[in-house]
């Protein structure tokens, strides 16, 4: 069986690995991750909220096959007890627009990804965590068993376990440094080097999956360094808090989580999400100009403080005074995003990778890229996953992702 190593071991990486693993040795199966610290960025700072159908055209079909994979991995694994997997409802507290933007426009000019509701409005009742108005209207977003909440670090961290049980070899902290080419110029080898001894380990494989999401270009580049080619992915900042709060107790939970968008100020929409175990996450406070770190783990030393007083702001404000509060985490992650607002999966053709270079005929080979899922990177996790294990494998796709290819 041809080995595959997958280069970034975030929720898309770990997810891909966890569904090669089903059809192919786990042990052929590599996973390399760079950041001495895993899940340093959005795979453990994002939301974790979850839709089935609030996406566009091209990745509706991806949608909607990873809220099944959810859904399927929670019955078959106790996903409510082991990640905090639990339906949802999703409600505006300001009246959401008939016109649907583009599914990434929420987070670049601080507008509400309420706007990508599937659901016609209904009047709604506020959770008894959220402090509101008397003339504040409270509208359900999102239809019934469409949406729902994980903790997105308890899933990358089980699914990362599954891996490892199953005989995946992890490399960390390392690095892909560079591949090797046979006598016919197509990749044989990828050299990965122990970011901590200095070691380096030559790998033979032909197929090869970059995950690393907004470092995914970083990736390309330094394995690819005659290629004029870059990959279009960019990075959106985001900071967030986790807080808890006493009017949002176990006693609460048999009724299921509560996804709440609201429109605080021009180019500022806070979303906050109730997860099981008594935690509330708030964000909203996006930037496209911050500029990426080397590694996810140098993340926290950029938190801003006026980012995170806004925040406070806004926990203030709809959840109540903050005497009761308890402030578990101050965030910041760089979410992986593309111009066109969709994610990219798919083979990188070989006449991106540079001169005298190329990769076997797939299933035997290949260069693969998924990564640019913006807002959606834990929602489409499981989907994402599931597709990519079947192209690198040349099965049959469970979703048609033919919209998602890389455009070059």
């Amino acid at each position: 069986m041809t080995t595959t190593v997958v280069l970034g071991a975030g929720i898309i990486g770990t997810s891909t690995a966890y569904y090669l693993s089903k059809h192919q040795p786990a042990s052929s199966i590599h996973l390399v991750e760079p950041s001495p610290e895993l899940f340093a960025s959005a795979s453990g700072y994002a939301g974790g909220f979850l839709a089935k159908d609030w996406f566009s055209p091209a990745s509706a079909e991806l949608g909607a096959l990873s809220f099944e994979e959810h859904r399927k991995l929670t019955e078959k694994e106790d996903g409510a007890r082991k990640w905090g997997y639990a339906r949802s409802t999703s409600i505006s507290l300001s009246p959401a627009t008939n016109t649907k933007k583009r599914v990434d426009v929420w987070c670049r000019d601080g507008a509400s990804r309420a706007e990508a509701a599937s659901g016609d409005s209904s009047i709604g009742v506020a959770p008894p965590w959220l402090r509101k108005q008397d003339d504040d209207s409270v509208e359900v977003i999102s239809e019934e068993n469409s949406v729902a909440q994980v903790d997105p670090l308890q899933l990358s961290q089980f699914l990362l376990q599954k891996c490892l049980d199953a005989g995946v070899h992890l490399h960390h902290p390392a690095k892909a440094i560079s591949i090797q080419t046979d006598m016919r110029n197509e990749i044989s080898s990828i050299c990965i080097a122990n970011t901590q001894s200095s070691s380096e380990t030559d790998i033979p494989c032909t197929n090869i999956i970059i995950t690393a999401g907004a470092w995914s270009p970083q990736v390309f580049a330094t394995l690819f360094p005659t290629s004029e080619f870059a990959l279009p992915i960019s990075s959106l900042a985001g900071h967030s808090l986790v807080v808890k709060s006493p009017r949002w107790a176990a006693e609460h939970e048999e009724h299921g989580c509560h996804a709440v968008f609201l429109t605080s100020q021009p180019g500022y929409s806070p979303e906050l999400f109730s997860r099981i175990g008594g935690h509330i996450y708030i964000a909203g406070l996006n930037s496209a100009t911050a500029p990426l770190p080397v590694l996810a783990t140098d993340s926290k030393a950029r938190v801003e403080k006026s980012a995170i007083e806004k925040l406070r702001g806004t926990v203030r404000e709809v959840l109540g005074g903050d005497d009761d509060l308890e402030v578990i985490r101050e965030g910041l992650c760089f979410r992986p995003t593309t111009d066109r607002g969709t994610p990219i999966l798919g083979r990188i053709p070989d006449s991106c990778l540079g001169p005298a270079v190329s990769a076997r005929a797939a299933p035997e080979g290949g260069v693969y890229l998924a990564a640019g899922h913006g807002p959606w990177g834990i929602s489409m996790s499981l989907g994402t996953g599931k597709v990519m294990a079947e192209m690198i494998q040349g099965r049959a796709l469970s979703a048609d992702v033919s919209g998602l290819a890389l455009e070059f």
